[in-house]
């Protein structure tokens, strides 16, 4: 595999691109800008969520409320208790499922309170994320911008650096330049290094054998890390 000169003018040109995407990357401006970005994709999905959850302490608190109604009018039903009593009824008997009733409605009224507080708590954080939202789209626009004055500021230079990174392309097989774009997206760089002594850059012994195939301007994978190793 004698490309050594053709994968190492290929890497020289391609930090030199790397150097200009990572001074992006790090940009006040591209972080801003990610941040923002990130909230509006993932904000319609949280609203949705929220809607849900609305609806769902909505129903519930009208679902108590029936009952509490319907408890209320069966306790009405004893406002006559005197005269049930006179036509021979078991006061006892009434006292006790009055109690009964009541009891049922106390514990029904805190269940509403509980949700109503819930409910509160949750109109609160919508009002609070719809805030949030209005300023990160405020924020996206802001940002976008300044990104994409940033990234106009270097397209001269990054489209001739491609332009000759396409070149030098011309010249590598294409499963060796298939594997060396994926160590660039996997972020290895140096993604072609000299052997160190008996090592390759990642610290690990490069084998005898594979030394070996290094003669003539091959270049080999490292076992471990699989960056391309030459000997200098």
């Amino acid at each position: 595999m004698p490309i050594l000169n053709e994968l190492l003018e290929y890497q020289k040109v391609d930090a030199q691109l790397r150097k200009i995407e990572q001074a992006v990357s790090a940009s006040e401006a591209q972080k801003k800008f990610a941040q923002a970005n990130k909230f509006m994709k993932s904000a319609p999905e949280r609203f949705e969520v929220q809607d849900k959850r609305a609806a769902e302490l909505t129903a519930l608190r009208e679902s108590l409320i029936r009952r509490a109604e319907d408890i209320g009018k069966q306790i009405a039903e004893y406002s006559d208790v005197d005269e049930m009593v006179e036509g021979g009824g078991d006061v006892s008997f009434y006292k006790k499922n009055a109690q009964a009733l009541l009891d049922r409605l106390r514990a029904l009224k805190s269940e509403i309170q509980k949700l109503n507080s819930d409910i509160a708590a949750t109109v609160e954080e919508y009002d609070r994320f719809k805030k949030q939202g209005a300023a990160m789209q405020k924020q996206y626009k802001e940002y976008k911008a300044k990104r994409d004055e940033l990234v106009g500021s270097h397209k001269e230079e990054v489209n001739a650096l491609r332009a000759r990174l396409a070149e030098i392309a011309k010249k590598i097989p294409e499963d060796i330049l298939a594997k060396y774009q994926q160590k660039r997206k996997e972020n290895i760089f140096p993604i072609i290094a000299p052997l160190n002594g008996n090592m390759c850059i990642c610290g690990m012994d490069f084998p005898l054998a594979l030394q070996e195939k290094l003669a003539g301007g091959n270049v080999v994978e490292c076992e471990h890390c699989r960056r391309f190793v030459y000997k200098a």
